[in-house]
């Protein structure tokens, strides 16, 4: 008997869902492989190969809903879930914002061909994918004072399918290749690490393996004997690997499932200034060869490219169908969701405003302060915005780097400190999230 498609999946899965009694649905359908090879002290630790298919299936009674899922697709167990989900939809409580979208809300244009997703590439062999692991490996442990590696590569490919009672029905796929290696130097309470890694939709976009070994012992190194910094008000940069974690803050920020519970410290804050002046923040699912890119969202709305913050200036919430009837606004397309949850907003494609100098610009003009590339742990609160961090990484001193510096703390609040950032011109390209280095002025730091 040939394996139903994901289309016919999802069919099956509403098919089933009406005869059980829902008033309306919608079912998603994923598909998916993936190899994994890791390399550890000079061994292979493992090679893991998985494959499957998990269906989901949302259903809408009146104002009340359920989801349900499964990885088994037979017949009998798609009419098992269909029942079991209308039977907890009526249990469930009344919520005046669940719906479907309307037909008229629709994507018309569901061809993901533009956006370059999926490499049809034959699938690598494991042998392959060792190769490239053992690279890496090889070219860290070139560099003197590096004691052991790990490393890692790795390969997936996924289609999916959604469908819904209001019409839709679309589907497309996506395709992965990644390398990482962790590098390990010094002794005892003196052991450093550091990593670097590379992640493309294409393999044959994918940097030299080697490269890859080669910066992560490069990082570990720069790491050895590291000291605490100074306690005080002093500059900090946040190199451009963990710049993007304060974009995320604000993003969280302006979720409409924050904005709607009245959780956020930004619910305040429409119009008004929540980056630095000349800072414009963009949000475009369209961007080619971009792992998170898509023609539409989870609800089957056509998504487009947008401004959520104009030269420093707050535009617009992340809002899905749900979040924007509580919010009496229109989903702004940001439905996100996987097989056993409903839909919930979310971002794709984040570019911030890049400036004109360089890092080593910034380190110059910083003066004294705090050079970050790696953070530990968070104390976030989401309601006033204060902000506390574990960081690590280079103390500066007359614009230069001077010692490898740990176990410090940063503290601020986001509403001042995103309103006092400088950007470099360091953002990688290919990244989904695209924030370059950003400094920051007057942070506090614990230290020694």
């Amino acid at each position: 008997m040939p394996t139903p498609s994901l289309s016919d999946l999802t069919q099956a899965l509403l098919t089933a869902a009406t005869r059980a009694g829902a008033e309306a649905a919608d079912a998603l359908a994923v598909s998916g492989a993936s190899l994994t090879v890791d390399i550890r002290r000079g061994a292979l630790e493992q090679a893991e190969r998985a494959e499957g298919t998990e269906i989901g299936l949302r259903v809408l009674i009146g104002r009340r809903q359920a989801c349900v899922s499964a990885s088994d697709t037979s017949a009998a167990t798609i009419a098992a879930l269909a029942e079991r989900a209308v039977a907890m939809a009526r249990e469930a409580p009344e919520d005046p914002t669940v719906g479907l979208a309307d037909p008229s809300q629709l994507a018309r244009d569901t061809d993901a061909s533009a956006l370059d997703l999926y490499d049809d590439a034959p699938e690598p062999a494991a042998a392959a994918l060792e190769a490239e692991a053992r690279a890496a490996e090889s070219a860290a442990l070139a560099a003197r004072g590096i004691t052991q590696v790990e490393a890692s590569a790795s390969w997936s490919r996924r289609q999916m399918h959604l469908a819904a009672t209001n019409g839709f029905s679309a589907g497309y796929g996506r395709s992965s290749r990644s390398l990482s290696a962790t590098a390990f130097c010094g002794e005892g309470t003196g052991m450093e690490r550091d990593w670097a890694g590379e992640a493309r939709t294409h393999a044959a976009d994918m940097p030299d393996a080697a490269e890859t070994g080669a910066r992560a012992a490069e990082r570990a190194l720069a790491r050895l004997g590291a000291t605490k910094p100074p306690t005080g008000h002093f500059p900090v940069l946040f190199d451009e690997r963990v710049a993007a974690s304060l974009i995320g803050h604000l993003l969280s920020a302006i979720n409409g499932t924050a904005i709607a519970r009245g959780a956020s410290w930004a619910k305040d804050l429409m119009g008004q200034p929540v980056l630095s002046p000349g800072l414009t923040l963009v949000e475009d699912p369209h961007r080619p060869r971009i792992s998170s890119s898509r023609p539409f969202d989870a609800e089957g709305l056509p998504t487009a490219r947008r401004v959520l913050v104009q030269d420093g200036v707050l535009q617009g919430w992340v809002l899905d169908l749900a979040t924007g009837r509580k919010l009496g606004l229109p989903s702004t397309a940001n439905a996100s969701r996987g097989p056993s949850a409903p839909p919930s907003p979310s971002t794709t494609g984040i570019d911030l405003t890049q400036g004109t100098a360089s890092r080593e610009d910034l380190i110059a003009a910083m003066g004294t302060g705090l050079l970050v590339t790696s953070m530990i742990g968070s104390t976030i609160n989401p309601t006033t915005g204060d902000y506390s961090r574990g960081a690590a990484g280079f103390w500066v001193e007359g614009g230069q780097i001077v010692r490898p510096v740990n176990e410090c703390t940063i503290a601020g609040n986001l509403k001042d400190l995103l309103r006092r950032m400088t950007p470099a011109n360091d953002a990688r390209a290919h990244l989904s999230i695209r924030v370059p280095s950003l400094l920051v002025e007057g942070l506090t730091l614990a230290g020694a």
